[in-house]
């Protein structure tokens, strides 16, 4: 598939700037492949570079170019001249997801921009549309929330860094979820947060409580890792299911919970949580220190490297 979007750069008379994607759909760690196209208008101009960026919608600040790679220096372009420009444009592992087997996400906007500077003006041309896909790790987990009765919400970008992980974005992704009829009378809604590395991906997720008569609501977290192993080695349906009801069970019970022994299947090394106080989510962006193509990531697969986490004083949930 090519996608091809048009634009003309400095007014009548000027270069043309045409850029074709090989394929718009990727995913984080991958490479998102295509040229760019120039023509040049009826007089000879010197381009001083070409750049492209990625750029997408985060709450309350709108659209945020968040990583941008040069495509050339400066070179002459004559009068009708054309130059083809050949790029590999690698997507940043914390890149957040727009579409889930093949359904865009509901409030999520990516496109890639390409910027032409002639003359010390620079023409930031239109969006370039753009799907990125889950990892497999993120789509197992996503598919056990859905199968589970799960109902997508919607998803957003905010602003900020969430406590004790390592990002290099200063945004990050909410993924929100309706509860089913059974969680219904405990949760509002869950949150789940994809922060991926080269070596893995950190989820966290944040439990929406319901209050009572005479208990307020208040919101439980948890975090924790896992490595590019097997995905099917694990039941993600029955971990998943676990980490609710553990969520659920401290709500109702109030009792201290220390991690939940993984049932039948789920390996030795179990699928727990880690964590500590203040695993609130944004802290400010201030306190930061900054067809798919399925044959690539074949042999990326999701391990079971999990740790114990979701603490508050007593040992389980961490709640506010």
């Amino acid at each position: 598939m090519v996608f091809k979007k048009m634009m003309r750069a400095f007014g009548a008379g000027g270069p043309t700037v045409d850029t074709v994607l090989t394929n718009p759909n990727t995913r984080p760690g991958l490479t998102l492949d295509g040229r760019v196209e120039i023509v040049g208008g009826d007089h000879e101009v010197t381009i001083e570079q070409v750049a492209l960026s990625l750029v997408t919608g985060v709450e309350s600040l709108g659209f945020v170019e968040f990583h941008r790679i040069p495509v050339a220096g400066t070179f002459r372009l004559a009068s009708g001249e054309r130059r083809s420009l050949p790029f590999a444009f690698p997507m940043p592992w914390e890149t957040p997801v727009t579409d889930v087997y093949g359904q865009r996400l509901h409030g999520m906007t990516m496109g890639l921009r390409t910027e032409l500077a002639v003359a010390k003006a620079v023409d930031k041309g239109d969006l370039d549309e753009m799907a990125v896909h889950p990892l497999p790790a993120q789509e197992q987990i996503l598919a056990a929330f859905a199968g589970l009765g799960f109902r997508f919400a919607r998803a957003d970008l905010e602003q900020g860094a969430i406590f004790g992980v390592r990002q290099t974005l200063p945004f990050y992704q909410e993924i929100e979820f309706y509860p089913p009829p059974q969680f219904a009378g405990a949760i509002n809604e869950v949150e789940v947060t994809f922060v991926a590395d080269p070596e893995g991906v950190e989820v966290i997720l944040e439990f929406d409580k319901r209050g009572g008569i005479l208990t307020e609501g208040h919101d439980s977290y948890g975090r924790f890792r896992v490595s590019h192993a097997t995905v099917d080695s694990t039941d993600w349906t029955a971990v998943v299911d676990g980490w609710v009801r553990q969520a659920t069970d401290r709500y109702s019970s109030l009792r201290s919970t220390h991690g939940f022994a993984p049932g039948a299947g789920h390996g030795s090394s179990g699928h727990g949580f880690s964590g500590g106080h203040g695993h609130g989510r944004g802290v400010g962006a201030g306190a930061m220190a900054a067809g798919v193509a399925g044959g690539v990531l074949g042999g990326m697969i999701l391990g079971e490297a999990m740790e114990e986490v979701f603490e508050d004083d007593e040992g389980g949930f961490e709640e506010e």
